[in-house]
């Protein structure tokens, strides 16, 4: 994905199907991953993650949700492609770090309860540890509240 795509207010291009670990870069790595979000989340995503990777989302649920290796990541993007609701991240930011391997992600989700066409906005950020172009932990606060609220007003209405 080039630079283009990252223009504030523009969504990323949809998912191509290419190798993703052909992405060496720590950012081109997390730009795949928002990418396939964007796309539609699958199981295939936790191919971007190294074997033993852990992600922690400290506001998933009370206490947190911690994942850890890749057969739980790919579960979770199992779950999450059965959501009731599609993620469109908009407005990235990807910023370095001293880090060579770490990059901080900013970015909002444009999201839409897909049983109720409800859209709602959720604004996240993600530090990325990338090694050998696998992400080797993640720790991603998205405000899960927010996203349960929108399909569950849904729900109710």
């Amino acid at each position: 994905m080039d630079q283009a795509s990252l223009v504030r207010g523009r969504p990323l291009r949809a998912w191509q199907h290419r190798r993703m670990t052909e992405a060496r870069d720590p950012r081109q790595v997390v730009q795949r991953l928002l990418e396939g979000i964007a796309a539609g989340p699958t199981p295939a995503l936790a191919d971007l993650y190294d074997a033993d990777a852990v992600v922690e989302l400290p506001f998933a649920r009370p206490g947190g949700l911690r994942l850890e290796g890749r057969a739980a990541i790919r579960d979770h993007f199992a779950r999450a492609a059965q959501a009731p609701m599609r993620l469109v991240p908009v407005d990235v930011r990807l910023h370095p770090t001293v880090d060579p391997e770490v990059v901080v992600a900013e970015y909002d989700y444009e999201g839409t309860a897909t049983t109720t066409g409800r859209s709602f906005v959720v604004s996240n950020v993600q530090i990325v540890h990338v090694r050998d172009g696998r992400i080797v932990a993640s720790r991603d606060f998205h405000d899960h509240a927010v996203m349960a609220a929108a399909v569950r007003a849904g729900e109710a209405g």
